[in-house]
């Protein structure tokens, strides 16, 4: 999002006379960026609180209030502010954790119902702070979202300014490679960006073209660091997919909705698509496939880490996740497994956690703006929710069936060259034959054992010990032939086949 368009929302709240604005926030510097320029367009004093310095004007840096009372304990800033009656605007960092003293807690709601009548504002920013109950009613909660790429091109001029003045950095990119940059750098904060320019401009005196994929490294491990999204970019993906044929067909067309042809008409971007089907049998090779094909970083969500044991923790990793996904785009967003993040729909065993995560999926999978395709994984259908699978959440649905004769033959010859074997030196036909009713990654896994038998053997992988591998595995067509059946019955009445 642009600052510009942050600073006309706040500045809105701050116009329609709520007296308390919550920002939930780890970019402090950033809120308090926003705060100041709202001030300055309103003409409104700006006033800031800390626990170390207590209150004071911003741009005079002078104690406020009449004889410099001393506002740092919470309860005395509390007291002072509830006898004001300037119009302003006061930050308040941190305020948050110390309402859970009664006293301030009451302190706090006397200001705030004392400041809708003099229209002054608190903005109480922190990270990851909540409220009493009694007081978030009177809260108005504004969303800080991740820096737009307006931002995040300051960002790269001004540390590159500022290194260039300290020890003469050098800037090697183009106008297109300087874009390339801002755009790998989208989905950090301010810091993080600033952290990554001077990182890779300190590594060898310039900034260049080389530096656009340690931007992407360094923003891979931001994203591991809370486990909840997986960032593969578009160079690491080798993954090949054999096969799907009506898959790719549609995928070749939907890979248009991105184009300016495409916009000129007024039609939305593609928002994804659910595959479902037999276990093993491609899907989550096909969202990295897809991935690979459009050269777009993919984000793997594992929906079942969204879950936290604190009471509004999992919808905010969700928004967390939804917010990091969208500044990235365009981008591919694989969510694997999705029935299990729903394992308690129905039920109250989890308070309504299970339920509130799947209202927010549903709403972000209809309404998204962002240019993120989601590719969504399952192996259970029937634990699918039927509203996820009515038209409008996904653009279509796909059924993953056991692979056929041609793609059992191309999944021999992926698995054999990646490692460094010659598919044309086996009987191909012989395997493809015996290897029906098998999975992809059964293949595969028939593949890794002849390869280990071999090795033991000292001697080179041939048909005959891959033979031997498949006809001592008992595909799991076999084993679960009932529930395959009753998957198959349900693909052919209302999904669209991969081939």
């Amino acid at each position: 999002m642009a600052l510009s368009t942050s600073i006309h929302d706040l500045k809105t709240l701050v116009l329609s006379f709520h007296p308390v604005i919550a920002i939930d926030t780890v970019e402090e510097e950033r809120a308090e960026k926003l705060v100041g320029a709202v001030a300055d367009e309103l003409s409104m004093p700006l006033f800031e609180w800390t626990l170390t310095r207590g209150l004071s004007q911003q741009g005079t840096g002078q104690a406020a209030g009449p004889g410099n009372r001393n506002t740092a304990k919470p309860l005395d800033l509390l007291g002072h502010l509830r006898g004001l009656t300037v119009e302003g605007i006061f930050l308040l960092k941190d305020l948050a954790r110390h309402l859970e003293d009664p006293a301030v807690c009451r302190a706090f709601r006397d200001v705030s119902q004392r400041f809708a009548e003099t229209h002054s504002t608190l903005v109480v920013t922190g990270a990851a702070h909540s409220f009493p109950r009694d007081v978030d009613a009177s809260i108005v909660h504004y969303e800080l979202s991740l820096p737009g790429e307006a931002e995040l091109a300051d960002v790269v001029s001004t540390t590159v300014r500022s290194l260039r003045q300290r020890s003469g950095a050098e800037v090697q990119l183009s106008r297109e490679e300087l874009r390339q940059l801002v755009r790998a750098l989208s989905g950090m904060t301010c810091n993080q960006a600033r952290q990554a320019v001077a990182s890779a401009i300190l590594d060898d005196g310039c900034l260049g073209a080389q530096d656009i994929g340690r931007v992407q490294q360094s923003k891979a491990r931001l994203l591991g660091r809370d486990g909840l999204l997986e960032y593969f970019p578009p160079e690491d993906n080798l993954f090949e997919l054999g096969g799907f044929d009506r898959l790719k067909a549609w995928l070749e067309r939907a890979r248009l909705g991105y184009s300016a042809e495409a916009a000129a008409l007024n039609l939305a971007p593609p928002r994804g698509i659910l595959l479902v089907g037999v276990q093993g049998c491609g899907k989550s090779l096909a969202a990295k496939s897809i991935a690979r094909t459009w050269q777009l970083p993919l984000l793997k969500l594992d929906a079942g880490r969204l879950y936290d044991k604190w009471v509004g923790e999992s919808e905010r990793n969700l928004r967390k996740t939804i917010d990091a996904a969208e500044s990235m785009a365009p981008a591919v967003m694989w969510i694997d497994e999705i029935e299990k993040a729903f394992a308690s729909l129905g039920g109250d065993q989890d308070g309504g956690t299970s339920q509130r995560i799947f209202a927010t999926l549903l709403t972000w999978l209809q309404e998204k703006k962002g240019e993120v395709f989601v590719v969504a994984t399952a192996n259970d259908v029937f634990r699918l929710p039927p509203e996820l699978m009515r038209k409008g959440r996904f653009d279509e649905i796909f059924f993953v069936d056991l692979p056929d004769e041609g793609e059992r033959s191309s999944i021999f010859e992926i698995h054999l060259r990646r490692r460094c074997q010659d598919p044309a030196s086996f009987d191909m036909d012989s395997l493809v034959a015996a290897s029906t009713g098998f999975s992809g990654s059964e293949i595969e896994q028939a593949v890794i054992a002849g390869l280990y038998r071999a090795l033991h053997a000292k001697r080179p992988l041939d048909t005959a010990t891959l033979l031997e591998e498949l006809g001592e595995t008992v595909p799991l067509s076999v084993t679960r032939r009932e529930d395959l059946e009753r998957l198959r019955q349900l693909a052919r009445e209302r999904f669209v086949p991969v081939r």
